[in-house]
């Protein structure tokens, strides 16, 4: 992941805004994701209070290590692999990054500037990438088009 210091603190900044009220954040993700992707909603057999929790969770733990990338790895890839069990499919993962990137827009309004959303972009892009290669490795992807 190649985040420039600038591209770390735009997203650690930004987070720590919407961290202010994580399950409203989180709430507006699902909302989010659910309107755009209803086909998803099955994956997610939780108490969504619950489940919102642990996406904020995970989301603070990975802005915190954006410039610990290597110590992040295993984290990455355990993750990956437990959202295979769950049923997720690379293609899943730019539709979960386009909710991220809206609930982001909705919660900072004019604070998510054309910078803080590259950054956010450019993070979420690494980490599916990363996620994707570890859990799907011995598939064959297909290219999007």
């Amino acid at each position: 992941m190649a985040l420039t210091p600038d591209e770390t603190e735009l997203i650690r900044s930004s987070f720590r805004v919407v961290s202010q009220d994580s399950q409203q954040a989180a709430n507006r993700f699902y909302r989010i994701l659910f309107e755009r992707s209803p086909h998803l909603r099955h994956m997610f057999l939780n108490d969504m209070e619950q489940q919102g929790g642990m996406l904020m969770s995970k989301l603070g733990l990975i802005v915190a290590e954006l410039q610990n990338i290597p110590g992040l790895v295993p984290v990455l890839e355990d993750l990956a692999l437990r959202h295979v069990a769950y049923g997720v499919k690379p293609q899943h993962y730019p539709l979960v990054g386009d909710a991220l990137i809206r609930m982001l827009a909705e919660v900072l309004g004019e604070d998510f500037t054309p910078q803080t959303r590259a950054a956010w972009v450019k993070a979420y892009d690494d980490v599916s990438r990363l996620m994707i290669r570890s859990a799907y490795s011995h598939e064959v992807i297909p290219a999007e088009t």
